[in-house]
C-alpha cells in the first residue's frame, strides 16, 4: 500500500516537471506610454495668472513655451477668457510626471521667480518651491513690518542676494510673502536665515551665522 502511494506522487511530479518544462519563455514588454498608462485619458493643469504677472508672461510666453513644448512634450496655451495657462498631456508625452513639472515651473514664474531660474524645476528633480509670510514668524504691524521686509532685503537686495548666493537658492519677496526655490537642503538654510532677519537680527550677524553653516556643507561634500 505504501509502495503504491510512493508511485503515485512520482508520477505527478514527472507530470509537473513536464508542464513546466512546455511552458512559454517570458515575454518581454515595451515600456508603457504616459497615454497608455492613463488608459489614454488625456490629463490637464490649469494654473491661474494674477493680474501683476499678465504683462511679464505676454513678453515671455515664447521662453516659456518653448522647453514645455519641444523637449517636454507637453501641449501649452493661454486661456484669455478664465486668466489661466492650461496644461495637457500628448499621445507622445515620455513621462507622465512631465505635466506636473511643467505646471510647478509655470506656477514659480507666477509666484515671481525669473524664467532662467524657473526652469531648473523642468531639469532637476530635486528642487521645490516653498512660501511662507512674514506674519508666520512674528506679528508685526505698520512700521515694524515695514522694516522688516527692509531687512530681508538688504539694501538695493544686499542682503537677499548675499542669502541667495551662500545657499544656492533664488528668493522672491512679494510684499509680506515669501518664496524660495532651491534644494530641500538649501531651502532651510536659507528659510533660517530670513527667519532670524524678522524677529530682529542684524544682517552682519546673519551674515557670519551663514558663511559657517556655507563652510560646514562644503565640507561634507
Amino acid at each position: 500500500m505504501q509502495s503504491k502511494e510512493s508511485m503515485e506522487i512520482e508520477t505527478v511530479q514527472s507530470q509537473s516537471q513536464h508542464e513546466s518544462e512546455s511552458l512559454p519563455s517570458k515575454p518581454n514588454f515595451e515600456p508603457l506610454m504616459a497615454h497608455e498608462m492613463s488608459d489614454g485619458r488625456v490629463q490637464f493643469r490649469k494654473v491661474s495668472v494674477p493680474p501683476h504677472r499678465y504683462t511679464p508672461l505676454k513678453k515671455v510666453w515664447m521662453d516659456i513655451y518653448t522647453p514645455i513644448y519641444d523637449q517636454m512634450k507637453i501641449d501649452i496655451r493661454m486661456n484669455l477668457k478664465g486668466r489661466k495657462v492650461e496644461l495637457k498631456t500628448r499621445a507622445d508625452t515620455p513621462d507622465i510626471s512631465n505635466l506636473q513639472k511643467c505646471a510647478d515651473f509655470v506656477h514659480a514664474f507666477m509666484l515671481g521667480f525669473d524664467v532662467v531660474d524657473a526652469v531648473a524645476l523642468l531639469r532637476l528633480d530635486e528642487l521645490y518651491v516653498e512660501s511662507f509670510e512674514i506674519k508666520d514668524v512674528k506679528t508685526l504691524r505698520g512700521e515694524h513690518l515695514s522694516r522688516a521686509i527692509g531687512r530681508l532685503s538688504g539694501k538695493g537686495g544686499k542682503t537677499k542676494f548675499a542669502i541667495e548666493n551662500a545657499t544656492k537658492t533664488r528668493i522672491v519677496i512679494a510684499d509680506t510673502k515669501i518664496h524660495i526655490l532651491g534644494s530641500f537642503s538649501n531651502i532651510k538654510i536659507a528659510r533660517d536665515s530670513l527667519c532670524s532677519l524678522i524677529l530682529g537680527s542684524p544682517a552682519g550677524k546673519v551674515y557670519s551665522k551663514l558663511r559657517a553653516v556655507t563652510a560646514r556643507l562644503a565640507e561634507r561634500f
